[in-house]
């Protein structure tokens, strides 16, 4: 209660205690002496560095560094279930906040701080380290330099000499702010030439000492020191390069130093990454050559490096330097240091090694037997992935790639038709090479878009046309002989890249794009959307969602999809009457669609446009979305793959309104609850409402679906009550609908949203074993799974102890191939038990033990190795289960 008041007297009544001169701050003392309640300590700490900072207190600097210093360093740890909930780090860092507050503790700290460095504890040891950092500069460097041989004595113990990595980490910091603290004020006097005198002069030496035996540990030390030093003042740095650099060049020159030139370049490697990260600046910009520490330097370091590049032994070291030098921190070396040179010079990059790899691309696909060649264009376009994400290189990938892509999806005929006689025999070489280069071209994409790159949304322009241009040109020309672009494979990677590309536009570029794409898929006019190579013949009518339209063509609604999903929710669609078009495609998915490509494609369509624009649409939901449950849902007549089918569609346009928050979303769910008794669909319903929350590719932030915050998890509190309810009273089918809702449903949402009914769920997942399907099974393990990865290392996870044997049980029945076809199910099932010891009791589970080694001894056998694996696995955690 004090030391609020007397704090609230300070934050309200400062001027007025100021008043009072030395009466208050002898007084304060006299309060804070010996203090000890942690919640007391906060409060003190708090006014000591008011006083400190504001208040006329030389008189008292030593009294005030007594009631602070004693307490340094904190030892205090919080009690279980502390009421007051103060913190170790609370309490350290308004410590710190005094100790640094006034220059004035210099001499008094730093001989205190010396003695708990020297003589501390490993933590103690880390936290006075930490403490300096921040002291030092504000106590100065007139009272540093008085110390810093001493302090130098002490850090070098634990930089060379170190613990353990994370305190040598510190020592190496406190040495940087403790020259960074003696050099700084003097920095903007010294000129380049003058002469670096006192501690890092010797401590610089003394390092330079050790680096004559390279090959040494100590070096490893020594040259941590100097590459420190290269993060202090710019005067510091160069003499640290102008004493460092020639020493290791003439060592790794010395004949005599032959068999130490790989730990020399390793040093010299690390020396040259710490200047670089000295010097980080904007990678836009390039820095001027005297502003660069190793310019004076650059040629003999160069000639080194390309010396030691020729000897396997330091090439690797090399390689490092190089990167080093031209800003390089990836791993595979040599492709990382193009890709660094391309980041900042790709006019070079684009001139001497994409040609050659563009070279090495073939213009026909390799045969099915010619697997080398295979793998080498799989290399190359991995090479090139990695190059060319730069603009200007991402231009002229995209021109290459495009075609290439031409020339294997349409090949030259020759006089005597060779070329397309080989893709006609075997399309499949060629569709596979078609996909790798979609899939090299989609993921350099993904890459820029990840980098914020701004050029990309210029190739909705220069790259979407001419996929739309090849792939109607071949869904057209299908009709009279095989093409290698209609391979549904082709199309999805194809789709990726469109999607991609036309979640950068603005809305405003969007409605131009959607304008032109509507034009030609809903009237056939493509001319504007397909610019290419390709000439798309007049004769021919592209409409891909007119009834009788022949299958090529019925397939390239994936591109329509493609672009659609990807609109921002202010695009107005090209169309005088949404209701009318979503109702026309609800439609076509029943009576059009030939395959699960072509229905998926319009369902994301459908469920894209309900989500941008459900406001506009009640018509559509109340009306047509009404009518199509009656007649292609609810009705028993209707065949039941074509009610699976719709239930399908109807799974995605409720997710659509889910997701938005729109209250439509849970009558549907409603709708596919009334599905539980139908036995030729119930399981189906049951798997819809627990896939509505999940996520999925489509309804996105980046493709700019409407998301509210938290709608999993709101639908789960309201569906998991019903369908925990359901599976323990209802009757045998129903029971298993619920069970079969309850599966696919912790399968979508997080584990956070159901963890709380663990204990009500428990019963149920166990039933959820038995039923006869793998997938369900498969869910079921995983879930269980997390429950006993969520314990940790304790081993008195309840709720698992009392249903250990059934437990056991059943996995050991799901993991014999004889009982248990999935080989998922059977690996979920052995991790299981592999895990169960790690997290029930040894007395609990002993009864079990000679069961579980006798039974995971038949899985020894089983066909496919990835179980056997896992039996060893969960055999010897049961073997080595002990009490």
């Amino acid at each position: 209660m004090v030391f609020t008041i007397v704090d609230n007297l300070v934050a309200r009544h400062r001027e007025a205690l100021k008043t009072l001169g030395e009466d208050f701050i002898r007084g304060y003392i006299g309060i804070a002496e010996g203090e000890k309640d942690p919640r007391n300590l906060l409060l003190a700490f708090a006014i000591d560095r008011v006083l400190l900072i504001e208040f006329e207190v030389q008189k008292f600097i030593e009294d005030l560094f007594n009631i602070t210093f004693c307490y340094f360093p904190i030892t205090f740890r919080p009690p279980p279930n502390d009421p007051y909930g103060i913190t170790t780090d609370e309490l350290k860092n308004a410590l710190r906040a005094c100790l640094h507050a006034t220059p004035a503790f210099g001499p008094l700290a730093i001989p205190l701080f010396l003695e708990k460095l020297t003589a501390g504890s490993p933590v103690t040891k880390k936290d006075t380290l930490e403490t300096l950092d921040i002291c030092l500069p504000v106590y100065g460097p007139a009272v540093t330099r008085e110390h810093a041989r001493k302090m130098w004595n002490c850090l070098k113990l634990e930089i060379f000499q170190p613990t353990d990595s994370d305190t040598q980490e510190k020592a190496l910091k406190t040495t940087q702010v403790l020259i960074q603290t003696i050099y700084s004020a003097s920095e903007a006097e010294r000129s380049d030439s003058a002469e670096i005198e006192g501690l890092a002069k010797d401590a610089c030496e003394e390092c330079i000492q050790i680096l004559r035996e390279p090959e040494k540990s100590q070096a490893q030390h020594a040259i941590k020191v100097l590459c420190a030093f290269m993060s202090t003042t710019p005067s510091v740095a160069r003499f640290t390069l102008a004493r460092a650099v020639p020493h290791l060049v003439k060592l790794f020159l010395d004949p005599d130093e032959l068999p130490n030139r790989p730990p020399t370049l390793r040093l010299l490697a690390d020396l040259i990454e710490a200047a670089r990260e000295s010097t980080a600046q904007d990678p836009e910009v390039l820095p001027d050559e005297g502003s660069v520490p190793l310019s004076p330097y650059k040629d003999e370091v160069l000639g080194v490096l390309t010396v030691g590049l020729k000897a396997p032994a330091s090439a690797l070291p090399a390689i490092d330097g190089l990167k080093s030098m031209t800003d390089i921190s990836c791993s595979d070396a040599s492709l990382d240091l193009l890709s660094t040179v391309s980041s900042f010079a790709p006019s070079h990059v684009s001139g001497n090694t994409l040609p050659l790899l563009f070279t090495s691309l073939p213009d026909r696909a390799p045969p099915r037997e010619a697997e080398a060649e295979r793998i080498r264009y799989w290399r190359t376009l991995a090479y090139l992935k990695k190059l060319c994400t730069q603009p200007d290189l991402f231009e002229t990938l995209v021109v290459r790639l495009s075609t290439k892509l031409d020339l294997l999806c349409v090949p030259a005929v020759s006089p005597q038709g060779e070329e397309q006689q080989s893709s006609v025999t075997d399309p499949e070489p060629a569709a596979a090479y078609a996909h790798s280069i979609l899939k090299t071209l989609a993921d350099v994409l993904q890459t820029k878009i990840d980098l914020k790159h701004p050029d990309v949304v210029k190739y909705i322009d220069r790259l979407v046309p001419r996929l739309y241009n090849l792939f109607i040109y071949t869904a057209l020309l299908a009709e009279e002989r095989p093409m290698v672009a209609t391979d549904p494979r082709l199309l999805a990677v194809a789709a990726q890249i469109i999607t991609l590309i036309t979640q950068t536009l603005s809305a405003a570029r969007q409605e131009a794009f959607v304008k032109a794409l509507f034009a030609a898929y809903l009237e056939g006019n493509v001319f504007q959307l397909a610019e290419g190579i390709q000439k798309i013949p007049t004769e021919k009518k592209f409409a891909p969602l007119q009834s009788g339209a022949p299958t090529p063509q019925k397939n390239m609604v994936v591109l329509f999809a493609a672009a659609v999903i990807a609109l921002h929710r202010e695009v107005s669609l090209p169309h005088s009457d949404e209701t009318a078009l979503l109702n026309s495609l609800l439609q076509w998915t029943v009576n059009d669609a030939e395959n699960p490509l072509q229905r998926e494609a319009i369902v994301h369509t459908i469920s894209a446009i309900l989500n941008r624009h459900a406001e506009n649409l009640e018509t559509f939901l109340s009306e047509d979305v009404t009518q199509f449950w009656s007649a292609q849902i609810s009705d028993p007549s209707i065949a039941v793959e074509a009610r699976k089918n719709a239930i399908a569609t109807f799974t995605w346009l409720t997710k659509a309104l889910l997701v938005r928050g729109h209250p439509a979303a849970m009558a549907n769910v409603d709708r596919l609850f009334e599905l539980f008794d139908d036995d030729n669909v119930n399981w189906d319903a049951a798997r819809a409402i627990g896939r509505i929350p999940g996520s999925d590719k489509v309804l996105t932030k980046r493709n700019h679906a409407v998301i509210k915050i938290l709608y999993a998890q709101k639908y789960c509190n309201a569906v998991l009550p019903r369908i925990i309810e359901g599976a323990k009273s209802s009757q045998s089918t129903r029971q298993n609908a619920f069970l079969v809702a309850l599966a696919a449903l912790i399968k979508s949402v997080p584990k956070s949203t159901y963890a709380p009914q663990m204990s009500s769920l428990m019963p149920l997942l166990l039933r959820g074993l038995d039923l006869p399907d793998n997938e369900i099974r498969a869910s079921v393990i995983d879930t269980l799974q997390a429950a006993a990865a969520s314990s940790g290392k304790d081993k008195d996870n309840a709720l698992l102890a009392e249903h250990a044997s059934s437990l056991v049980a059943t996995m050991l029945k799901n993991s014999m191939v004889a009982h248990m076809p999935s080989v998922r199910v059977r690996i979920a099932a052995l991790r299981f038990l592999a895990t169960l010891p790690n997290v029930v009791r040894y007395d609990v589970l002993h009864p079990q033990k000679a069961t579980v080694i006798r039974e995971l001894a038949k899985v020894l056998d089983d066909p496919k190795r990835a179980v056997r694996k896992e039996a060893v696995e969960a055999r010897t955690n049961w073997f080595k289960f002990t009490g």
